[in-house]
């Protein structure tokens, strides 16, 4: 688990393909210190097992099925990657509960700045929609942000300074791909509503998925 809280700004030093999979490894010295192989590291918002731990890097497997979910499989050499590792019961909290499971890519469409801060805007696929709302959290490339803005077809976040210099944030173009991660909290909501049985009305709240949305969950 992570709090989207980002360490690191981190390279990838070199691609290996592996069947359908791919060998990464990746420069960094902060997120190195203290890990061991085994350990998780969330790569771009991807939770991935560090191998081979060196002082100034660590190597990582993406499986077939991380390449497709997520932007690892259109990385480079040399690319800037966010990095975030997994938290100890001792972690301050500081963003929201993010797993390192991609729910799908979105597309980064601009940013704006505002005299030393940033408004960036996000185009979704549809079927996150649901999971997104006015003022919740989502993971944005592994980073934990709170949307701002949200209409049909993308979302708002407020970029202060510190996230800009210390991501990959201030690297992205205009249609660039980005790892999208709901709120785990929203999934849960959903699947509770939809196995639950019906019940009468004497003391039942009758909170349905439509009387969700008409209140703003969508």
């Amino acid at each position: 688990m992570f709090t989207g809280i980002i360490e690191e700004l981190g390279r990838v030093r070199s691609l290996e393909q592996r069947g359908e999979g791919v060998r990464l490894r990746v420069e960094a010295k902060i997120v190195t210190d203290g890990t061991r192989e085994g350990d998780s590291i969330a790569v771009n918002g991807v939770c991935l097992t560090a191998l081979d731990v060196r002082a100034d890097s660590f190597a990582a497997d993406g499986s077939h099925e991380t390449l497709q979910r997520s932007t690892l499989g259109s990385l480079r050499v040399g690319a800037p990657v966010n990095l975030e590792r997994a938290v100890t019961p001792t972690t301050r909290l500081g963003g929201h509960i993010v797993q390192g499971h991609v729910d799908g890519r979105g597309r980064f469409l601009s940013a704006e700045a505002h005299g030393g801060s940033w408004t960036v805007r996000i185009a979704y696929p549809p079927e996150l929609a649901r999971y997104l709302v006015f003022k919740g959290s989502v993971a944005v490339e592994g980073i934990s942000l709170t949307i701002a803005g949200l209409t049909e077809e993308y979302f708002e976040v407020a970029i202060i300074p510190k996230t800009w210099q210390l991501t990959n944030l201030s690297s992205l173009r205009a249609n660039d791909a980005v790892n999208l991660e709901a709120d785990i909290i929203a999934k849960y909501v959903e699947r509770i509503l939809a196995v639950a049985p019906p019940r009468d009305n004497t003391g039942a709240t009758g909170l349905t998925m439509e009387k969700l949305a008409d209140l703003g969950f969508k």
